[in-house]
């Protein structure tokens, strides 16, 4: 791995694209795969993905064939939807597309197996090594250089390294470390959190609110992720706490602005096409709620957003029940 890589970058929604351009800028050579020929016409025309408009997108290799941006590339960062990841890794494998390194951006749980994507990738994909790159940052805010840091995780310390120095930039500071299932769980589950925070803005909730809200969820994430094999440290670290502070206050989640809609009386299915991007909270819940009942894990916000989604409860009937639970020691 040299410093300059050849890196494809396998999704051009908002994030891969705010991606694709920030390697772009550390002097990478970067290859960008489109999923339809729409998507990327979008991209030649406007210059920027739906959401991101304050993103200038430089002269980029963009393409619909997944080989054109793979093969020969350094790694491959992952950055669509959690659900087709599943999809995506039989597709290169079919094509005998050799990925040395995926780099997980996507933030999600495969709904059918149960499993973090880097299980998914391993076992799809067994000669490629997994990464995962996380923490706070919404994509809007990095386009324009507002400053953050991320974590940046894999089992081997040296492609932990080259991942951190590849992404690392002046506005986007890249601590590294070797707990990946904590990252990614951490990534996940926030967006559960989110769609929660998202309900009581649409109830018109306070700062009191929601910062319970936070702290409970953070318990709630760190009890989940530590019995799937997390370290209790990451989720205290930037892809916890970190992820789930922006996603559930910024004005541009989209997790958050699915559950303020929710919170305002919306239809679950009005209120995800509203959005017009992936929501990956939704499906999270469902899979969260999921494991926990075969781990005998409490979950009660996780189950709460799946039964408002369900409408089985009404959002205040939530709150209500959420409130009115047994009193208990706090940990």
């Amino acid at each position: 791995m040299t410093d300059r890589a050849k890196l494809a970058v396998l999704g051009a929604g908002s994030w891969g694209s705010t991606l694709a351009a920030l390697l772009h800028a550390n002097g990478h050579e970067v290859r960008v795969w489109c999923h339809s020929g729409e998507e990327l016409e979008q991209l030649r025309e406007t210059g920027h993905p739906p959401g991101v408009p304050e993103l200038k997108l430089p002269a980029l290799t963009l393409t619909t064939e997944i080989a054109e941006a793979a093969r020969g590339c350094d790694a491959a960062v992952l950055v669509i939807p959690a659900q087709a990841a599943t999809a995506l890794c039989k597709r290169l494998r079919e094509e005998e597309i050799a990925i040395p390194l995926m780099v997980i951006a996507s933030k999600g749980i495969d709904l059918t197996t149960l499993r973090p994507l880097s299980a998914v990738i391993e076992e799809a994909l067994p000669d490629t090594r997994v990464g995962v790159i996380s923490g706070p940052c919404i994509a809007r805010e990095v386009a324009q250089g507002i400053p953050t840091s991320v974590v940046a995780a894999c089992s081997d310390a040296d492609s932990a390294g080259a991942i951190q120095r590849w992404f690392a930039g002046p506005a986007f500071r890249v601590y590294r470390q070797a707990d990946v299932l904590g990252v990614e769980y951490a990534g996940a589950y926030k967006n559960v959190i989110a769609i929660a925070a998202g309900v009581g803005d649409g109830l018109g909730f306070g700062a009191n609110s929601k910062s319970a809200l936070l702290t409970r969820g953070l318990a709630e994430m760190r009890r989940f992720a530590v019995e799937l094999g997390a370290q209790e440290s990451t989720i205290s670290g930037l892809a916890g706490i970190g992820d789930l502070c922006v996603t559930c206050f910024s004005p541009h989640s989209r997790n958050r602005r699915f559950g303020e809609a929710l919170g305002k009386g919306g239809n679950p299915a009005e209120a995800l096409g509203g959005i017009g991007e992936t929501v990956e909270g939704a499906p999270t819940a469902r899979a969260v709620c999921r494991i926990a009942a075969e781990r005998g894990l409490s979950v009660p916000l996780a189950e709460a957003v799946v039964r408002i989604m369900d409408g089985e409860w009404n959002p205040r009937e939530a709150v209500i029940r959420l409130m009115s639970r047994e009193l208990k020691e706090e940990n």
